[in-house]
């Protein structure tokens, strides 16, 4: 049992960059047509500034955007926007097809398996929970509650400490060169590069550093090597 795998969440286990896109802009509908003075693509434009002057994982991005534009925050607009973000980013989280089944292959293979994420401790569960993804792991480490970031040594130490696992033995499991696969081969782990569209760069690097790195399309393919 001392065969470890450990995953990133976000676009690697579900597509959250395609949902959080809809969701921001079904907020922003809503919030304009209950009386933001703003085209809705203006808004949305607004918001995305936002989002990336603060990341995505501050909670009070429409806070910011209602004062920019009323010069004060409006307690209705917010709300709205909050509401219509998570109604409709939830009716859209699904896991990519085949991860659970990926899962349980590995699972049956003997691996143990863990999460290694960049973010909000009680986000990053909650979408653990509602894909009903949580009882595959026997860890969860978070940015958020290390405070270290990938590619920080520090948050893969943590996670290798928690899993008592050899970094010779373990592999990581993401689609962010940096941050997911660059980090975990500096841990002295093996990584698996989930990216339908790696840069030319990255391969190369990988090629001629000759790098513990595999390169897949998508997680159903995680099988091939592992």
């Amino acid at each position: 049992m001392d065969k470890v795998v450990f995953f990133d969440i976000d676009d690697t286990l579900l597509d959250t960059s395609s949902f959080a896109v809809m969701a921001r802009k079904a907020a922003i509908d809503s919030i304009v047509e209950n009386g933001l003075p703003l085209e809705k693509e203006e808004a949305y434009e607004l918001l995305k500034e936002i989002i990336k002057e603060k990341g995505s994982n501050y909670d009070k991005h429409f806070n910011i955007l209602t004062k920019r534009v009323l010069d004060k925050e409006d307690p209705l607009l917010i709300a709205l926007g909050m509401i219509t973000y998570h109604n409709v980013k939830f009716s859209l989280l699904r896991p990519y097809p085949k991860t659970n089944d990926i899962l349980i292959y590995l699972k049956s293979k003997g691996y143990r398996l863990g999460v290694i994420s960049n973010g909000i401790t009680i986000k990053q569960w909650e979408k653990l929970l509602r894909l009903n993804l949580y009882p595959f792991f026997d860890e969860v480490i978070t940015s958020g509650e290390v405070g270290f970031e990938k590619p920080s040594p520090y948050i893969f130490e943590e996670a290798l400490k928690r899993m008592e696992g050899n970094p010779e033995k373990c592999t990581m499991i993401g689609n962010k060169f940096k941050e997911d696969v660059m980090g975990a081969v500096n841990a002295g782990m093996s990584a698996i590069y989930v990216n339908p569209n790696p840069k030319q760069e990255e391969l190369d690097r990988i090629k001629d550093e000759n790098l513990d790195i595999k390169v897949i399309s998508n997680i159903r393919d995680v099988d091939k090597h592992l």
